[in-house]
């Protein structure tokens, strides 16, 4: 294979991945226009944005095993295949209940050829410093575009209606699909590798279970009971997971690979990454339209500067990371990221250049989390373990960002429910309690007294939520990197 053909085979895994992170995010500056025009309650807005992080985490341990055995070309294809399908699907959704399925099914898509772009990556390029290049832009593709995404749904509501933000994948599938074909090599499955399709199931139920739990838990007026119960459904699923895992000659996860320090190390930085990322980016978004009045297309250009320097970060550090070692590159990723993070804390109601500046800082630090991460994971893992550690990878993606839509959604909700105090006498509906959406919808219909009122209370509320969640992103990644440093000093090799 020639030089030009390996990085043409990048640029096509790449875009597929590009289209995947994008539709975690890209519905950030989309949900107010969402929620206004098919009248979507808080809780369907939190699951039309978690239902394809739960899906996609439940599926893609099961798909890693699946790659291995029939072929990562094969599933690559086939996942761009159902992708094209569920963005027609999701861009002409006529209902919340029809756009969740819809986002379902997209994640069915993404979990199918996810593996399969790190597993072709992995064998691809088989020069170590070239491969930690190649990585370093698929980490940059992953944590650029997450990033990116609420700048590309701004862009397109300015001038379409909300569903172009699915519309827009079909083009780039097909275009992928007829490259994908001719370019990509097919490498033969391993036969001997069993698909465990039960496993997957037990991971979904058991994530979802205890997504609902933590988004029960938020709302204005939660059910501890069913909270309770949910979340132990979710747990013992979970655990049995586990258990059975550990009992089959051909587990989708050999759990002997998490002795390794270095290993777990980049996973759990990866996880805490993108929670970090995409809790501030659902928050942060919506602030931008909701708070400050900006336009879609403004509040994606707003936090465009993140976006940029995660992609410049990304190759940036694969090209040094031989040189500096993977655990000490983790650590000052993280902490870096910490820093942008808390420094945002400090400035968001500062000048446009300060608060460009804490973008800055935080996308460098997240993009180099992510490419360390990536790289020590794979690049650790032997040949016909690739599907495996690239389903562990990517879960890890996948899963931080489920954690941080449900975590610090939740954290919003209830700063938001528990400062939204309504003076004696002024009669609101009870929902005006429930999120910032519909209390400015409630206000549309009041005198404007009483509308300037709400909004101001309601703005406030936000704002006090907004603070904690920058609060609780920016001490994840503070612990992360404390606990990477205290780690780093415990050396196992990589290598199965």
């Amino acid at each position: 294979m020639t030089h030009s053909q390996r990085w043409l085979i990048l640029a096509i895994i790449s875009s597929a991945l590009f289209l995947i992170v994008i539709d975690m995010t890209v519905l950030y500056t989309a949900l107010p226009t969402l929620t206004r025009e098919l009248q979507a309650s808080a809780s369907e807005k939190l699951w039309i944005v978690n239902s394809y992080a739960l899906v996609v985490s439940g599926l893609l341990l099961g798909m890693g095993t699946l790659s291995d055995r029939l072929g990562h070309k094969r599933l690559f294809i086939a996942g761009l295949g159902i992708f094209g399908v569920a963005s027609l699907c999701a861009a002409f959704s006529p209902t919340p209940a029809w756009l969740i399925a819809a986002r379902s099914l997209l994640a069915v898509g993404a979990a199918v050829m996810m593996p399969a772009t790190l597993s072709i990556i992995r064998m691809t390029f088989t020069d170590e410093r070239e491969r930690s290049m190649a990585i370093g832009i698929w980490a940059a593709v992953a944590s650029g575009g997450a990033a990116f995404g609420p700048v590309l749904g701004g862009a397109l509501l300015e001038y379409f209606w909300w569903g172009s933000v699915f519309l827009i994948n079909v083009p780039i599938v097909l275009v992928a699909l007829v490259l994908g074909v001719m370019l990509i090599p097919a490498h033969p499955g391993n036969s001997h590798k069993r698909w465990d399709l039960w496993g997957s199931v037990q991971v979904m139920i058991g994530l979802i279970g205890i997504a609902y739990a933590i988004k029960e838990l938020g709302k204005r007026v939660p059910s501890f009971a069913t909270a309770a119960v949910v979340f132990a459904i979710g747990l013992a699923f979970m655990v049995w997971f586990v258990r059975r895992q550990r009992t089959k000659a051909q587990p989708m996860i050999d759990f002997k690979i998490f002795k390794n320090h270095g290993f777990t190390a980049a996973v759990a930085s990866a996880m805490v990454a993108t929670t970090a990322l995409i809790g501030m980016e659902l928050v942060f978004t919506q602030r931008l339209q909701l708070v400050m009045g900006l336009s879609p297309l403004q509040a994606g250009l707003f936090i465009l500067p993140l976006p940029l320097a995660s992609f410049v970060s990304g190759p940036l550090t694969g090209h040094w990371l031989q040189r500096v070692g993977s655990q000490r590159m983790l650590f000052w990723a993280l902490l870096v990221s910490s820093i942008g993070m808390g420094a945002y804390l400090l400035l968001y109601n500062a000048g446009i250049g300060a608060q460009i500046a804490s973008l800055i800082v935080l996308g460098l630090g997240l993009g180099a989390t992510m490419t360390a991460a990536s790289s020590t994971i794979m690049n650790g893992a032997s040949q016909d373990q690739a599907g495996m550690a690239a389903s562990i990878e990517e879960v890890s993606f996948e899963l931080g960002g489920a954690i941080g839509v449900t975590l610090m959604g939740s954290i919003l909700s209830a700063v938001y429910a528990a400062s939204m105090i309504i003076p004696a006498g002024m009669q609101v509906p009870a929902m005006v309690s429930d999120s910032l959406d519909e209390a400015l919808i409630a206000a549309e219909g009041m005198s404007t007294e009483s509308a300037a009122t709400l909004t101001a209370l309601a703005r406030a509320a936000f704002d006090q939520g907004f603070v904690a969640v920058l609060a609780a992103s920016a001490l994840l990644l503070l612990v992360a990197a404390v606990v990477v440093r205290l780690k780093s000093t415990v050396k196992v090799p990589l290598k199965a």
